[in-house]
């Protein structure tokens, strides 16, 4: 019989995937409601986009800053998560909240 990999869950990844969900929905809201910009290069490559290129695109338009700013706090909750830090974790996904408002 085989192993099987148990795999790690930190303090707070529950809440990080839930979160997550959250700055997703948050960001298709904000670029669904704002202006088209040209395709990109990486577009016209077949490329599929990051949270992270979508928020700089969005941000290029004067929109998504806040989505820039959650997925900095969020990659900052995953880290602590990692590292076994709740507090930390907690502390980053406040701000990832704070920063998608409401």
């Amino acid at each position: 019989m085989a192993p099987i990999a148990a795999s790690h869950a930190g303090p707070c990844t529950v809440q990080i995937e839930a979160v997550q969900a959250q700055v997703d929905a948050r960001a298709a809201a904000i670029a669904g409601a704002g202006p088209l910009a040209r395709e990109g290069t990486a577009a016209l490559l077949h490329r599929e986009p990051t949270p992270g290129s979508s928020a700089h695109a969005e941000e290029s338009l004067g929109e998504g800053a806040s989505i820039t700013k959650a997925l900095s706090a969020l990659e900052r909750a995953r880290e602590a998560d990692r590292g076994g830090n709740e507090g930390s974790c907690e502390q980053a996904l406040a701000e990832v909240r704070r920063a998608i408002g409401p």
